[in-house]
């Protein structure tokens, strides 16, 4: 259980912050990046879900819970440790992955494949989407970019490729089912 007496520790004030493993390491690592990444998304995800209704809405909150797991799991170096941490680390599995493409398909199956490229927008819940999407392709790229230099759950970072596909098709599904995507036209300002 999480308690949060007092929000302001003091103990941040000269560049560091704590791991999830109470290592000390500056603000501005990669690991603290990545993980901020996926908070960032999580904040804008909650600003598509004022604009969400019924099965979407409840999709957006099973993603929100998700991203805090997956904060959770990036904030937590040294995977081949679990087993010896005082509690069982929350990482990442692939049943969340395995969840994800099953939405991913459902939704994909009610649209028509696209002919081109689409412009971010149309709907406003679809613009908010667009956005999550960019975002959670910049955390998978930190996530990816940490991987390289520590020891990264696999499974997080197929989460992150997943979720920016995820958001990309209930962007279209939030215009009409496809029906209002913007297309792009190539060279049309020319």
């Amino acid at each position: 259980m999480v308690v949060l007496n007092k929000i302001y520790t003091k103990t941040g004030d000269h560049g560091e912050t704590a791991l999830g493993n109470g290592a000390r390491v500056a603000k501005h690592s990669m690991r603290v990046a990545a993980y901020g990444t996926s908070d960032e998304l999580n904040c804008f995800v909650g600003v598509a879900r004022l604009a969400a209704e019924g099965d979407t809405a409840a999709a957006l909150e099973r993603i929100q819970n998700d991203l805090f797991d997956l904060g959770a799991d990036l904030c937590r170096p040294d995977m081949e440790k679990d087993a010896e941490a005082e509690y069982t680390p929350l990482r990442i599995v692939d049943s969340q992955v395995d969840r994800l493409e099953r939405e991913i398909d459902a939704m994909n199956a009610r649209l028509q494949p696209l002919r081109s490229f689409i412009l971010p927008g149309g709907s406003a819940l679809s613009a908010h989407l667009h956005v999550c999407r960019t975002v959670a392709r910049r955390a998978e790229r930190k996530a990816v970019e940490l991987a390289t230099m520590e020891s990264v759950n696999p499974a997080a970072v197929k989460y992150l490729n997943r979720l920016s596909d995820w958001f990309f098709v209930a962007a279209r599904i939030a215009n009409n089912n496809g029906q209002d995507d913007v297309l792009w036209v190539p060279g049309a300002t020319r």
